[in-house]
């Protein structure tokens, strides 16, 4: 049984979709043994408490240097025993240190399809004003793996979601979470602890 650690900063609504899979057997072989949290009094501390689940704050501001941050942080994790860490909704971007340490073990949810409107300041709901100003058709939402690159990890799933018209960002956003982030997350992180993923030349094989 895998420990599954998740990092957040907000809300928590994808931690939650992890959570319900968790508890519905879509994640079978995993447990989140831990909630880490970028911010004080985020919602998803709370989920993590009505489920009986550890949760800690690492909080950028408490630390001087991005270095000292990201040490904090991967020695939280190492503590914990992680064995997979999922970023849901984590706004903090890592350090070296802990890329290092846990490397292809650190799974993101983005929301929208990689490589279009991701990268460096696009996060919440700028993406989806950002696809709407475009105007796109389809939408989405990827799961990859974590690298020095902002968004530049493999890719191990993609999940598409169509844009409609009178669309606003908030409705374009809820239709990507519920369409696309709270099923194709869930099932990547499945996949990881059934050690069906492997990176092999900067892709994701899904074996049988």
């Amino acid at each position: 049984m895998l420990k599954i650690a998740v990092l957040v900063s907000g809300g928590g609504t994808n931690l939650q979709a992890l959570i319900d899979a968790q508890k519905n057997g879509i994640i079978r072989n995993g447990r989140i043994c831990c909630v880490i949290s970028g911010k004080e009094g985020a919602y998803a501390l709370e989920r993590a408490k009505q489920n009986d689940i550890p949760a800690y704050v690492v909080a950028r501001k408490s630390y001087s240097s991005v270095a000292d941050f990201d040490h904090a942080l991967t020695e939280k994790l190492k503590e914990a025993g992680a064995d997979v860490v999922v970023l849901a909704g984590f706004l903090s971007i890592l350090g070296d240190e802990i890329l290092s340490v846990f490397e292809n073990q650190i799974i993101n949810i983005h929301p929208s399809l990689i490589p279009s409107f991701c990268g460096s300041g696009y996060y919440g709901l700028r993406v989806h004003e950002e696809a709407l100003k475009y105007g796109v058709k389809v939408t989405g939402a990827t799961v990859h793996f974590v690298s020095k690159v902002v968004d530049g990890g493999a890719i191990i799933a993609q999940k598409a979601v169509e844009v409609k018209d009178g669309d606003t960002p908030e409705i374009l956003q809820r239709r990507v979470m519920e369409q696309a982030e709270w099923v194709i997350l869930p099932r990547a992180v499945s996949l990881f602890c059934d050690g069906k993923l492997k990176v092999e030349n900067g892709k994701v094989l899904i074996l049988e």
